[in-house]
């Protein structure tokens, strides 16, 4: 629970300030817009509707950018639809907020600030939302996923009686390899000399069945010993 919460504080702390500058900039210049489509003769609440076109068109060019190059949408021209509406949109957006500003420089860049920050903030939240996602649960790491393999490849070599176990492990006064085990290293030991036209030694024998040293050692003296083993 407490690293869940953690994780939650982490995020808000990193998308809080650009949310704020997003939600900042977009009062700004959407108040520019109302009072332009006001003056120009939209008055009531339809300057309030063209304001809100204008800025939610942005937004939502924006996301059809990035859905985009989630699903690696093919662009045909040199420039496409939603990005077309985006530029059109900040224009917009930005022809209103000079309107209202006093014919000077400082006039028009103090002007300009809220549909510049505004199209700085929806270009942030479009590269976080489009970027790799770190998994808070990440996947097993190789060495783990190389034992499950292994596990599974194993599973079809016969296993060994308890007495043999102990000589896997070391003992060498113990009984020699199963039957089983014997006819499997065989049929390990046919391929090999069929695909490569020489013995198997000792380190691929031990290699392909998962054995100890000493296993695959009485393996490979017993096929040896064995009219039919290579």
């Amino acid at each position: 629970m407490g690293a869940t919460a953690s994780h939650l504080l982490t995020r808000l702390a990193d998308s809080a300030p650009v949310l704020v500058l997003a939600a900042i900039a977009g009062a700004g210049s959407f108040t520019h817009i109302r009072n332009t489509a006001a003056e120009s003769g939209q008055t009531g609440w339809m300057s309030w509707a063209v304001a809100v076109c204008v800025d939610l068109t942005c937004v939502m060019a924006a996301r059809e950018r990035q859905r985009d190059k989630k699903t690696g949408r093919v662009r045909r021209g040199w420039i496409s639809w939603p990005s077309l509406v985006l530029v059109a949109g900040i224009v917009l957006s930005l022809a209103a907020n000079l309107h209202q500003a006093d014919p000077t420089l400082w006039g028009w860049l103090t002007a300009a600030t809220p549909a510049g920050a505004f199209l700085v903030a929806v270009s942030m939240l479009e590269r976080r939302a489009s970027g790799p996602r770190l998994d808070p649960c990440p996947a097993p790491s190789s060495p783990l996923v190389a034992s499950s393999s292994t596990v599974v490849a194993s599973s079809s070599i016969p296993a060994l009686v308890p007495s043999e176990q102990d000589d896997a492990d070391g003992n060498q006064d113990g009984p020699g390899p199963s039957p089983a085990l014997v006819d499997y290293a065989r049929r390990v030991a046919d391929e090999h000399h069929a695909k490569h036209g020489k013995p198997i030694t000792r380190d691929l024998l031990r290699a392909r069945l998962g054995v100890s040293n000493q296993l695959a050692s009485d393996l490979l003296r017993t096929l040896r010993t064995t009219p039919d083993a290579l």
